[in-house]
């Protein structure tokens, strides 16, 4: 059964466009299958993959032939696992541009792409990222009926359909939104998909692709990773832990970036004179994955790590944006400052509808027009100087949070 998933629509925009269109992301989260779909709508297609060896080394190998094979006979080309192939970014240019097929790619890695292919692609191709399901997409599976009622909700939402919504939050957070974790009938099961998706992860997408030589000190990153979600990154006492040197722990976090695992923002700031940091803080793409690697998937409520793990829910549902950190040399700090210096503080526990000293400093320098505050039990919205604040239900983080600047 196909799944509706939210960068369907931003591609049906260019499917009458000349340029590659690419859908990067993680394994398993279903490049092949939404890959698939548009295959099924238009005329003439042909899709390949790269795991057909043969297949690939005709493209690399005898690339005339391989037009003449698979690309001539057919109006729509998709081409599935392309980070497999050897210069593919130079024999992609090549066919684009001595054929005017439309071209589709996939892949489960940015790496091949980034590193030996945007050179030749500039101005040829459109990259998307699919990452595992939003909540969003998460709950459009679960119950969509609630979704309806979800995607349209605000800050006026009521307090039985919030707290029903919350009761599918805390699955989400706790198992992540991979498809084959989403489908699993049991909790253990659950567990054991997780287990295998992260063997995956080091095993073939970053430790083989990227050639990460030592697996031990590897997960060792991953495993101190896990347990700093929404902390600055020192590199120094970080590379110390692991036994790497900063260079190589930098080289690290690309790969794991690259392969979709965790994600660094940087801080926000305008006056390089309050700049108090310019590392970046740390974040993962998948909060299953993350409880997976510390073993962790009691209840939200039972968390000690409950405010870091709404932090980065957060942060997933706002991945496309622009999203930075606010910290400075007084002490002031904000969770969040995404696109046109918006800020959004998420809180845990908030008995009464106010904001911090921190949130009153941000507002005084940078004046927004527009801010939120994503908590449990205090909605509505209020005006504080020429500000107003939104305080919604952390779920509603892709819904609600808006530039209205």
């Amino acid at each position: 059964m196909y799944y509706k998933r939210d960068l369907e629509s931003k591609i049906e925009r260019y499917l009458e466009s000349s340029e590659i269109i690419a859908i990067f992301g993680p394994r398993q989260v279903g490049k092949t299958t939404l890959l698939k779909e548009f295959y099924n709508r238009v005329e003439n297609p042909v899709f390949l993959t790269f795991e057909d060896i043969e297949l690939k080394v005709l493209f690399e190998e005898d690339i005339k032939s391989f037009i003449a094979l698979y690309i001539d006979p057919y109006e729509h080309i998709f081409i599935d696992e392309f980070q497999y192939a050897k210069m593919g970014g130079k024999h992609l240019k090549y066919i684009y541009d001595t054929t005017d097929k439309k071209i589709f790619i996939s892949g489960s890695s940015t790496m091949e792409l980034s590193i030996n292919a945007v050179k030749y692609l500039v101005g040829r191709i459109f990259v998307f990222n699919l990452y595992s399901f939003s909540f969003g997409e998460f709950l459009r599976v679960k119950d969509e009926n609630l979704y309806k009622l979800y995607s349209k909700a605000d800050e006026n939402i009521s307090v039985p359909l919030s707290k029903k919504i919350y009761g599918y939050l805390d699955e989400y957070i706790t198992y992540g939104g991979y498809p084959r974790v989403i489908l699993s009938q049991s909790n253990e099961e659950k567990k054991e998909v997780l287990k295998n998706l992260l063997s995956i992860y080091l095993l073939r997408d970053i430790k083989e692709i990227a050639k990460i030589a030592d697996e031990t000190k590897m997960y060792r990153l991953v495993k101190a990773l896990s347990l700093q979600i929404g902390n600055v990154v020192v590199y120094s006492e970080l590379s110390k832990l692991i036994g790497i040197n900063t260079v190589q722990l930098k080289e690290y976090l690309s790969v794991f970036e690259q392969a979709f695992l965790t994600k660094t923002i940087s801080p926000f700031f305008t006056n390089k004179q309050l700049e108090i940091v310019k590392n970046p803080e740390i974040f993962f793409f998948d909060m299953g994955l993350r409880n997976v690697i510390i073993k962790n998937f009691s209840p939200l409520e039972d968390r000690v790590d409950k405010g870091a793990m709404l932090e980065n829910f957060v942060f997933r549902e706002l991945v496309e944006r622009d999203v930075k950190y606010y910290r400075t040399k007084n002490g002031a700090e904000v969770d969040f400052i995404i696109d046109d210096a918006i800020p959004v503080e998420i809180k845990s526990n908030l008995s009464s509808v106010k904001i911090s000293k921190s949130y009153h400093y941000f507002l005084a320098n940078y004046k927004p027009k527009q801010g939120y505050v994503l908590n449990f039990n205090q909605l509505g919205s209020r005006e504080f100087n020429a500000t107003n604040i939104k305080f919604l239900p952390h779920f509603l983080a892709f819904n609600g949070v808006k530039d209205e600047n």
